[in-house]
């Protein structure tokens, strides 16, 4: 599919501008539509350095019909990235959240109806699964239930079956209902939802693929609800220890940004996946507390103790990693980079970067609206 011109919303952010490197390789035309928001860009912000130059960048928001009329002009296919993320911060900034991803989308979506492209790929999340896949002690598989205010604040972590006996979380596959419970998870179902429910409507082969967590250089490292990675690694670059929520025992699945414009680059070229949700992870799970050592070594700072708070945010899950069979089946998915080798670019990448901790901040902001137990 060499030659085609491709746009992808948010496509100067994180993951766009590391697709863009990679469709650009491999003889694509890419053009991103970004409004270079200062909680990811910075307060003044221009062009990132690090978005490559062959990238037609233009400035305008996905809410804007006309710049996304302008956006979508020549070009064959769509990767929808451009959203507001994060958890914590979706909980009290609902109509921001809801704004940008849903509105966003649906101005897009409209456009689109118009003059439909060939294909169409969303980027949803791992979030709307909620609690993972969990097994009963007898091997059963269940969905893990929302955990309750009363438990968190007895601080009481695990997910319980119905006996109270504790389960045990298994790899999550894309068959899971979804649980969506944040103001972001229900943002991101409704993208991924709106897109694939239009895609097919009007032809376009869609495809929608749940990120698990993401890492890797590029990350907004001053944007405090970003992934758990980049804010450990500011905290450690500025000498403080990583605040950890409950016990430091939760598992996820944490991908290269590499491997996920792998599957994105994947999910635009092979005729199978369309009309297909994928998860896109490393299928390897880690505990929260078995990154932030691991980090400490990668940076040289393993003096710094992770510090355990023992508190919660509303919204978080305990357990959620993923079954990725399916891409590898469908798609040809084989992640590439190991946990190791992607905290050790990271690291080198980091040394060059100012990291401004706000990580204090957000995390009196959401204690002081009660989402914090």
């Amino acid at each position: 599919m060499g030659s085609k011109t491709v746009l992808i919303t948010g496509g100067a952010g994180f993951v766009g501008s590391h697709l863009a490197d990679q469709l650009l390789e491999h003889g694509y035309k890419v053009r991103a539509l970004d409004n270079l928001a200062p909680q990811v860009h910075g307060p003044s912000a221009g062009r990132p350095e690090y978005l490559a130059d062959d990238v037609e960048l233009q400035i305008g928001d996905v809410r804007d019909r006309d710049a996304v009329a302008r956006a979508l002009d020549g070009v064959d296919a769509v990767y929808h990235f451009a959203a507001t993320v994060g958890v914590g911060q979706s909980m009290y900034q609902i109509a921001e959240y809801t704004s940008v991803n849903g509105e966003g989308t649906a101005v897009l979506l409209e456009a689109l109806a118009q003059n439909p492209v060939e294909r169409l790929v969303v980027a949803s999340s791992m979030s709307i699964y909620g609690e993972g896949l969990y097994a009963t002690r007898n091997g059963e598989l269940v969905e893990g239930q929302e955990r309750s205010l009363e438990q968190l604040k007895a601080h009481d972590w695990e997910v319980r079956g119905p006996d109270g006996e504790p389960l045990q979380p298994v790899p999550t596959p894309e068959s899971k209902c979804p649980a969506v419970p944040s103001v972001y998870a229900i943002s991101k179902y409704q993208q991924e939802r709106l897109c694939m429910t239009v895609g097919r409507a009007y032809g376009m082969e869609t495809v929608g693929l749940r990120f698990f967590n993401i890492y890797g250089t590029r990350q907004a490292l001053s944007n405090p609800y970003t992934g758990v990675l980049a804010i450990f690694a500011s905290r450690f670059l500025n000498n403080n220890a990583p605040l950890i929520n409950e016990d430091g025992k939760q598992q996820r699945d944490f991908v290269s940004v590499h491997d996920i414009a792998q599957a994105c680059r994947l999910a635009l070229e092979v005729p199978d996946a369309a009309d297909r949700v994928f998860n896109v992870g490393s299928g390897q799970r880690f505990s929260i507390r078995q990154i932030a050592d691991q980090m400490a070594d990668v940076l040289g700072k393993p003096e710094i103790e992770p510090e355990v708070v023992g508190r919660c945010r509303v919204g978080d899950i305990r357990n959620c990693f993923a079954d990725i069979t399916l891409a590898r089946d469908i798609l040809g998915y084989a992640p590439a980079v190991t946990l190791e080798e992607g905290l050790v670019e990271l690291a080198e990448w980091l040394e060059g970067q100012t990291a401004v901790d706000n990580v204090a901040d957000a995390s009196r902001e959401l204690a002081a609206r009660g989402l914090a137990v």
